[in-house]
């Protein structure tokens, strides 16, 4: 049996758009989403996303805190529970950089709310409504 796993997300707002990335591996690959990853033991989930984002985009931002809280549950055709992660979604400050894909992910790069709301690629049901709150 799966117990959930923490993981953190980081929401990085910058010039009207939000920064995403197109994952590599399950539970979503190919699809876009925002960088995060699971937290390691003994690190803050807002250490967490922060790594996660540099490890993803190679982008620098500060970790400013938690907007939201989403569980990810993932079954199989059988019904079988595959994944179940309680994402911590981290609103950071952008500091620096060029998004370049990094470790787990194919490509990373910014969006605005429009399009992230109007692409069934995009991961997460609410991620729209998380870039346009980090936006707001």
């Amino acid at each position: 049996m799966f117990q959930p796993r923490p993981a953190a997300i980081a929401i990085v707002p910058h010039q009207g758009k939000v920064l995403l990335v197109r994952r590599a591996n399950p539970p979503d690959p190919g699809r876009w989403g925002f960088p995060g990853g699971k937290i390691e033991p003994g690190e803050t989930y807002m250490d967490a996303a922060i790594r996660e984002l540099a490890e993803e985009t190679t982008i620098r931002a500060e970790a400013l805190h938690a907007i939201d809280t989403l569980d990810v549950i993932v079954r199989g055709e059988n019904g079988d529970l595959k994944f179940h992660y309680v994402l911590v979604a981290v609103l950071c400050r952008f500091i620096d950089g060029t998004p370049v894909a990094g470790d787990d992910v194919h490509d990373s790069d910014w969006f605005d709310p429009a399009q992230i709301a109007a692409n069934p690629q995009i991961f997460l049901d609410r991620v729209a409504g998380l870039a346009a709150r980090a936006l707001a």
